[in-house]
């Protein structure tokens, strides 16, 4: 994800602290840990080829990416859908190499209706998008519509629409990137409020140029968060930290599921951050999480902070 991005060396001179808990979030939270909470942690595609003879078997092919990725995460953040609107039967495939485990796909809506159609006459194409999804079955994870950073809150009504039409029994979650949505206070509640009237979820973007977009609203009881990192720079770790210390509050004041999806350069060290957030979180939240097996551990165990920015 570029979104946000800012050149390697500005790095340590960016404030990355996470925002004050939002009162509002409040009106979601019980205040009291509810249940086992389901949360998942993944990266946006199947793998990168650096993965290979690291976490993937040597020799492993990118047409076999898929089949390793569910052994290794239990969530994937689904652009592909972004691109095309897959039939039931193509993301039927998908599904099957899911069979038997606790993974969910969380597919992102189509271009044409999030980027190109203000919204207008797109039943049809979200009709058949929604269909095709349906095939994950119990594999299907929330579904996330990401608006352009041009799109401004002027353009709310088609926008706010849009999401009242969407069916209540899947969950979804709204990224929006345009500056007014969270500069402006009255702004920034009325989006809020709103989506906690649909029970639609906020997704959270935590990325260095563009520290607006993480903005710790929970609109639900589940958060969606895109955590945007720096090739194991320093201050991923910390930022890490930061967030298992944010995602424990969470879940021991109610919040009932967690999606986290580590954005990076090619995700090529996306399994050793994941691995690091996750040695942390199953004491801290009293989870039994499964992380990335490393072929080489003694080269790549999580924890060991590797910097290429000295």
């Amino acid at each position: 994800m570029d979104f946000g991005k800012i050149p390697q060396d500005e790095l340590n001179t960016v404030d990355f602290t996470l925002p004050a808990e939002p009162v509002d979030n409040r009106l979601v939270l019980t205040g009291q840990k509810t249940g086992k909470p389901q949360v998942y942690l993944g990266v946006p595609r199947w793998g990168h080829k650096s993965w290979v003879g690291r976490v993937y078997p040597k020799g492993t092919k990118e047409a076999g990416f898929t089949e390793q990725y569910v052994k290794h995460f239990n969530c994937v953040e689904l652009n592909a859908t972004h691109y095309k609107i897959y039939t039931p039967a193509e993301i039927g495939k998908w599904a099957a190499r899911a069979a038997g485990r606790d993974f969910k796909f969380c597919p992102k809506v189509p271009q044409l209706i999030s980027h190109y159609s203000n919204f207008n006459n797109v039943f049809d194409q979200t009709s058949a998008f929604l269909e095709g999804v349906l095939a994950f079955g119990e594999h299907l994870g929330p579904i996330f519509l990401q608006v352009s950073e041009s799109y401004a809150p002027g353009r709310k009504t088609p926008l706010f629409n849009y999401l009242a039409s969407l069916p209540t029994d899947l969950p979804f979650f709204l990224e929006v990137r345009h500056p007014q949505w969270f500069s402006d206070p009255v702004i920034r509640k009325e989006l809020f409020d709103t989506l906690r009237s649909l029970n639609i979820g906020a997704v959270i973007t935590d990325t260095a140029g563009r520290r607006d977009c993480a903005h710790m609203h929970l609109s639900a009881p589940r958060t969606f968060v895109r955590f945007v990192c720096n090739l194991l720079h320093p201050t991923d770790y910390t930022r890490a930290d930061a967030w298992v210390q944010r995602i424990t509050y969470w879940i021991n004041n109610g919040l009932q599921e967690l999606y986290l999806f580590v954005h990076m350069p090619d995700e090529m060290y996306c399994p050793e951050l994941i691995a690091y957030m996750i040695d942390k979180l199953n004491p801290a939240c009293d989870l039994h999480l499964q992380k990335p097996q490393f072929i080489q551990p003694g080269k790549s165990t999580a924890g060991t902070q590797i910097s290429f920015f000295d």
